[in-house]
Order: structure tokens, then sequence, then C-alpha cells
């Protein structure tokens, strides 16, 4: 990991509270996909915000996030040519093995994002399949990104964009028509992983999870984001993770 200090290239909306900033570090980083940064936001706001890395091109990275308090309001409103301290690569990313030629991603919210990064580095070599899932039409983003996918399938909560239903239970649909990939990756809000944790289990599939939980440090040192695994210990979710096997931790 490395504490750049990056500059804004662009900071824009692109869904209903949504937005998008990309930075130049100056340099290439070496990304793996599905692990995040830890953005300084300056001012009073001592705290990083940790946000997964979307994209990177060549000395560009990408991050999606929502608004949701003042730190990320105060992101949402620099404009280009602000520096800031980024911190990343942080976290164990997605790993697909070699034999694992069909992949399905699943994914729900801002969780959608992280998937993006799995899908640029494993699009044109794997089979991959992804179930996208938005509250309503307004939330719809990324669609150009998950139009590269071998099957792409977008649904949203209320029907307004595509069928009214989520993306566990698309996943599902398709799992009934007998298209069974090799290994499941997702993102999403904590009762779309419960769900699909179940449905992974009854129908033996292997299946690895990105967590969202609030975090301080982002390095493993402070302990805020700790989760709870099935063999009764805690794992820290910025360091030992945000990626987990789904059937080692309690949803």
């Amino acid at each position: 990991m490395k504490d750049y200090i990056a500059t804004i290239v662009k900071n824009e909306k692109i869904a209903e509270n949504i937005h998008a900033v990309t930075f130049d570090l100056g340099e290439e980083p070496k990304v793996r996909c599905g692990q995040f940064g830890n953005i300084s936001v300056g001012g009073t706001h001592l705290l990083r915000r940790p946000i997964a890395i979307c994209k990177t091109e060549g000395t560009t990275v990408t991050f999606c996030y929502q608004i949701k308090g003042e730190g990320t309001q105060k992101l949402r409103d620099l404009e280009a040519g602000t520096k800031l301290n980024v911190l990343m690569p942080l976290g164990n990313g997605f790993y697909v093995e070699d034999n694992e030629k069909k992949i399905a991603l699943v994914g729900g919210g801002v969780g959608v994002f992280p998937l993006i990064s799995v899908l640029r580095e494993y699009y044109g070599d794997k089979i991959v399949s992804a179930y996208i899932g938005y509250r309503n039409k307004g939330a719809v983003c990324g669609v150009e990104e998950f139009m590269k996918a071998t099957r792409f399938v977008g649904v949203t909560d209320d029907g307004s964009y595509g069928e009214k239903m989520n993306a566990v239970q698309a996943f599902q649909a398709d799992l009934e028509k007998g298209n069974r990939p090799d290994v499941v990756l997702a993102c999403g809000p904590t009762p779309m992983l419960r769900a699909l944790k179940t449905l992974v289990e009854k129908e033996n599939l292997n299946c690895y999870v990105s967590l969202e939980e609030r975090m301080g440090c982002g390095i493993g040192a402070c302990l805020v984001c700790v989760c709870d695994q099935t063999n009764g210990k805690k794992a820290r979710v910025c360091k030992d993770g945000p990626v987990f096997n789904s059937r080692d931790i309690s949803l």
C-alpha cells in the first residue's frame, strides 16, 4: 500500500445520490480487483473514507460512492485539481482459480462497484454472468461496464428497470434454469449477502463475499470493523477481508 497525494481529475454524479471520483495518482498502481482505498477528504474530517476501487486505467483510479454523511458530502463538493491523500490498495481482493471458468457476480446497492473491477480483470478469460440489483431506475449506473459480461441481468426493487426482484432472486432464477457457475463473487448489503449465503450453501456452490463495514484506520489496527467467523473467532474486515469465503463468516 502507498499513501498517494492524488489529484482529482473529475468528480461527477452518475445516479441518484451516487458520484464517481477519478484521481490521477502520478504512477500506475498495482491493484487487485475487490481491494479498496482510504480517502482523506480534508478539513475537520480526520477519519478517512474507505471506498471500493471501481477501476484503474493507467495512472488513474476511480471510486464510486454514495452520499451518506458529512465526509461524502465534502468529497462530492471537491473539484478537479484538488489534491487529497489516498491510501491504497488495501485489503484482500477477489481471486478466481484457473479451473473456475464460469463466474457469477451478484451485487446490490453500492456493492455493485467493486464487482466492476472483477469484471474488468476477468472478462475475455472467463465466462462471467452479472446479476445486479438496484433500488429503482434512478439508481441504475455502471450498465456500460456490466454489459461487457457474457450475460448481464439488471433488476430493480420496484420493477422500474428490468424485472421486479433483487439480485439474489435473479441469480436463483438462472440457477433453476441450469446456469450453474463454478464460483460466485458478491458484494452488497448484509440482508442480500445473508440470502445469498443460504442459497449457495443449499446449492453447494463456492462463494466469496465482500463485506461492507464501518472502518476507522483501514489497516487492521483499530478493530472497528470486526466481523464474526463461523469458527467463533473475530476477523478484521479491512485487513483480513473485505473478501471472505461465505462459509467462513456469520451474517
